[in-house]
């Protein structure tokens, strides 16, 4: 009776137990813990039951190692292929490289590693939607102020962000960003990075938040300091953020919308069409689009 529940729990992982001889794919999220990575991991499920694959799903919750571990795991079990959105676009390098040796397909999700050998990048096209985050800031403060962006430079896809951001405010010599400070993608870090900047900074017009749980970090901030002059252009547009948006009473006046449902189904697609080799691009991007209180309702 052991070794049955031994046998089981070797064949079933938290996506789902395996089915018949459907390939297993590995996947690590970087989080369960914000909206935009349930939904991706919902585009992800229920394209992976279309194409009649076995999901193992974990998440590194921005923890490095623990991360790696997963993917080490993935690569003892011989799984079919790997998914990773990765908690360190440098430091998962060796982990996908093992997978190389192991000749287990790599792809990654949203994120972008930079070592190791991918089969495809399935993300938003980050340095477009910052460049949208950036026009309309400048819109809104007709080409002169003062900006501060809220950052995780460690993250690929928040670099791309930022650097379309910083591309789009170039246009305009009369904005200045004068704050380039890390809130590590999640709200209680950004908020005492926004309490550092508004105690340093007592100019300030504008606050571009790289994510959403960020600029509800931002916006905890700038209430609890009176900062009711400062608007603040988030990325996600989740429900929450649309919602705000919507209500036209907050600080929050835009935000970049994602598709991380489509970013999910994209890439199910992606390592189904590999493994019945089809070719596959390199990168798959998935358009974003800038959401103001006219288009926020959810």
């Amino acid at each position: 009776m052991v070794l049955w529940f031994a046998l089981l729990a070797a064949g079933c992982g938290q996506g789902g137990s395996q089915s018949g001889n459907e390939p297993v794919v590995g996947v690590s999220l970087l989080t369960r813990q914000d909206a935009f990575y349930r939904e991706l991991e919902r585009g992800l499920r229920e394209e992976a039951a279309r194409q009649k694959l076995t999901l193992r799903l974990d998440a590194g919750e921005f923890d490095l190692a623990r991360q790696q571990s997963q993917l080490e795991n993935y690569t003892v079990q011989k799984v079919a292929a790997i998914v990773v959105c990765p908690t360190d676009s440098q430091g998962i390098g060796p982990a996908i490289a093992r997978a190389n040796q192991a000749k287990i397909p790599v792809f990654t999700a949203d994120i972008r590693a930079k070592d190791g050998q991918v089969v495809s990048h399935i993300a938003s096209d980050n340095k477009a939607g910052g460049r949208l985050a950036g026009e309309y800031i400048a819109r809104r403060l007709t080409g002169k102020g003062w900006v501060a962006i809220i950052d995780q430079p460690y993250i690929q896809s928040v670099i791309e962000r930022v650097e379309g951001f910083e591309q789009a405010l170039k246009a305009y010599p009369g904005i200045r960003i004068v704050a380039r400070l890390t809130g590590d993608g999640v709200r209680d870090r950004s908020l005492k990075a926004t309490e550092d900047l508004l105690q340093a900074q007592r100019k300030l017009d504008a606050v571009f938040a790289i994510n959403d749980e960020s600029a509800f970090g931002v916006l905890s901030a700038l209430e609890a300091a009176g900062r009711k002059n400062v608007f603040v252009v988030g990325y996600d547009a989740s429900e929450e953020a649309r919602n705000l948006i919507n209500k036209g009473d907050s600080p929050l006046v835009a935000d970049v919308a994602q598709d991380p449902y489509q970013i999910g189904q994209r890439t199910i697609q992606a390592v189904s069409d590999y493994l019945a080799k089809k070719p596959v691009p390199p990168l798959i991007p998935v358009p974003v689009k800038l959401v103001e209180r006219s288009t926020a309702a959810p």
